[in-house]
């Protein structure tokens, strides 16, 4: 037999074997195999966007696609409407309608089908007050926030502690959010990461984009400025439409909303314009355009507050210097004069990583050193309105509106530096050693600012004033009454009776009377002139 036939008949006996075990051993039954489903988790979120009086957008990022669902209420525990979009994704947008003005609602977000991501008792917001409407409002203001610093922490802490009694409506952004580049993984880190558990699920966001945003490290710089195509505009959802007050922008670089009786505008200082050259300083691009026929919309529809903000400050000698700084002199020179045309009030920027603040001035586009007080600065108070010196409040010109105050608050994480001119003449304060955040709070016809620093302390805040030292006559007849109401809010002396209240009832019996009502400062006074016919 030769080898190659030794060698089959092994193989045959060998299968043979292998085949008598199969059939006496019996096979093992299979297990019982579960599908692969992946549970979402929860990678960010919730945060709140373009919020109105009657509706706000809700936003998260999960790990898995799921589909996307608000369920909300105004009673926790009791969450019985729902809001939802059934496309899978990892990004959620859901936007709640239908709501009813300055009202608590409760949420939770999930996937649906009990799949619940967060529901807690700091699950929830407050609409907005219907635009125009008078009543106090209180917004944050966060520059340069994004460095993932102890300073950012310990600022944020400050902020969150302050509101504890006192809450915001919302909070702004002044750009530099996330350090060094912009990159969703800094935004990750740098900014969500640090404000999910305490300010983002419950307080409305209006973001500004800052320098940084834009991918400023890379040689790429140029063309994001233009494309867009950042991170930035894909984290954030803005009120485009004019669907939050203003007219409507159609882009998310610039836009403008309203919270009770203010009107914001936020502006993009570092972006270039549908693809082309132009910037915010160019006057005849299409930033500039816009923001023309918005404040002009404002100015014949409605009165209150304007305020503007964005990155780069025009005026500043902190870690920046406005006067080297080709964007920031450009600003300066060319754009900050159609703002103060239109009355604009109050004007937030950070870049500089100080705080910085300005009398009510008016006029100034120059150099530092050819600023003068005595010409640019409409008011020489301090407008820390506590009873010291020289301490009234800034007060608009009810004919003209004339007159601005800048502030530069820049250190809400980045924090420090100073030019070999700090500070800058043009300011009535400057610091420069410790980290902060900004409120602005407004009760009708009075704006105020508080500087909040991270060691706890307010080191700055003036305040502003519109409509005040008013002269009213009031014609009455022979038993007739009249209700008299001061024009500002705060503390009231009448020179007539001993109410300090801010209204009083007055019946005359005859002639003319004329009766005063003061603040406890002396700083604002109004006259109501009553004439009893007989």
């Amino acid at each position: 037999m030769s080898i190659r036939s030794l060698f089959a008949l092994l193989c045959v006996f060998t299968c043979i074997q292998v085949n008598a075990q199969e059939t006496t051993t019996p096979k093992p039954k299979p297990q019982e195999r579960k599908p692969n489903v992946l549970q979402a988790g929860l990678m960010r979120g919730p945060y709140l966007q373009v919020a109105t009086d009657k509706s706000i957008i809700i936003r998260w990022r999960t790990n898995a696609l799921t589909r996307s669902v608000v369920t909300y209420g105004t009673t926790l525990g009791q969450l019985d409407k729902m809001a939802e979009d059934s496309i899978l994704t990892f990004e959620h947008k859901v936007q709640v309608s239908g709501l009813q003005p300055r009202t608590k609602y409760y949420y939770s977000i999930g996937g649906g089908n009990g799949d619940t991501l967060q529901m807690d008792a700091d699950n929830y917001f407050v609409t907005m007050p219907v635009p125009g409407t008078e009543g106090p409002v209180r917004i944050g203001v966060f520059g340069d926030c994004g460095n993932n610093s102890i300073n950012q922490r310990t600022v944020r802490d400050q902020a969150v502690k302050y509101l504890e009694d006192k809450p915001m409506d919302a909070w702004i952004l002044l750009g530099d959010n996330a350090y060094s580049s912009g990159t969703d993984p800094e935004f990750q880190e740098k900014f969500f990461n640090i404000y999910k558990d305490n300010l983002l699920k419950k307080y409305p966001l209006f973001p500004a984009p800052g320098n940084h945003d834009y991918n400023d490290l890379y040689r790429f710089k140029a063309t994001s400025q233009g494309s867009k195509a950042i991170a930035y505009y894909q984290n954030f959802s803005m009120p485009t439409n004019g669907e939050a007050g203003g007219v409507a922008s159609n882009t998310q670089a610039f836009y403008s909303f309203d919270i009770g009786n203010v009107h914001f505008l936020s502006l993009d200082s570092y972006g270039k314009e549908d693809m082309a050259s132009t910037r915010m300083y160019d006057t005849l691009g299409a930033q500039v355009q816009w923001i023309k026929k918005d404040l002009e919309a404002f100015k014949n529809t409605r009165r209150g507050w304007v305020v503007a903000y964005w990155h780069h400050p025009p005026y500043t000698m902190g870690s920046h210097n406005s006067d080297k700084e080709g964007e920031l002199v450009r600003i300066r020179e060319n754009f900050i004069r159609i703002l103060e045309r239109y009355g604009v009030d109050l004007i937030l920027c950070g870049h500089s990583h100080v705080y910085e603040r300005s009398r009510l001035m008016h006029g100034h586009y120059g150099m530092e050193e050819t600023f003068d007080s005595a010409t640019h600065n409409m008011s020489g108070s301090s407008a820390l309105y506590d009873g010291s010196d020289n301490s009234c409040p800034y007060i608009k010109d009810p004919v003209t509106n004339a007159g601005t105050v800048y502030v530069v608050t820049g250190s809400a994480g980045a924090q420090g530096g100073r030019q070999a001119t700090y500070p800058h003449n043009a300011f009535y304060y400057s610091y420069n050693e410790a980290g902060g955040a900004s409120m602005v709070e407004v009760d009708g016809n009075k704006l105020e600012l508080k500087w909040l620093c991270a060691d706890g302390q307010i080191r700055d805040h003036f305040v502003m004033m519109k409509d005040v030292n008013k002269t009213t006559t009031i014609n009455l007849k022979k038993g007739q009454s009249a209700t008299l109401t001061a024009s500002f809010a705060g503390t009231y002396k009448w020179n007539k009776g001993k109410s300090a209240e801010r209204s009083i009832t007055v019946k005359p019996s005859a002639g003319k009377t004329v009766y005063e009502v003061q603040d406890n400062y002396t700083c604002i006074k109004d006259t109501f002139i009553v004439n009893v016919s007989k």
